[in-house]
């Protein structure tokens, strides 16, 4: 039986929390790490450009603890007020750049524990290639997924796909994202 709009924006708002609930403690933990770093003996030994490495990656875990939470405040202050679709909408793009920013700080936390441990050389090459990593993974790979005609009994209900084998656009993803 096919869900009418409603019970398809709340299923899809549901998988968007459940989503969360994955990225969040992972992002808890690495918070956690950095805001002990600096109270350790080996702090002092960083570099400035370290230093300033360290900072920006507590900056964007913050970043990232904000973007990743907003969603559940947002159906918490907005609960029962019908703006379910409204919601989604912007967690979603609240989702994909808690990701991103996630992406960076976990990258600038790898180089900073490589340029403690190895130094700077290292550091400039393993830190933006983790970082690189993520984006790959978690950004990249999905716009090679290609669209198929066929509708999984899973998918139903979810948008109709483009033409078999139909390559989309990263920019059409961002927007479509906004819009999902």
């Amino acid at each position: 039986m096919a869900e009418d709009h409603r019970e398809r924006i709340n299923r899809e708002l549901m998988e968007l929390l459940n989503e969360l609930r994955v990225a969040l403690p992972g992002v808890q933990v690495l918070f956690a790490f950095l805001l002990t770093v600096p109270f350790t003996q080996r702090f002092e030994r960083l570099r400035d450009p370290t230093v300033d490495v360290f900072f920006a990656a507590v900056i964007l875990t913050a970043v990232s603890s904000v973007l990743l939470i907003a969603p559940s405040a947002h159906h918490r202050m907005r609960f029962r007020q019908h703006s379910k679709e409204q919601m989604l909408r912007v967690a979603n793009v609240s989702a994909v750049a808690g990701l991103f920013t996630l992406a960076l700080a976990v990258g600038s936390t790898v180089y900073v524990i490589t340029d403690l441990v190895y130094g700077s050389g290292r550091a400039r090459l393993v830190g933006p290639l983790v970082a690189g990593f993520a984006v790959l993974a978690w950004f990249l790979v999905p716009l090679l997924y290609r669209s198929d005609s066929r509708i999984d009994p899973e998918d139903e209900g979810e948008d109709q796909p483009a033409a078999a084998g139909a390559q989309t656009s990263p920019s059409r993803v961002l927007v479509e994202a906004g819009r999902d």
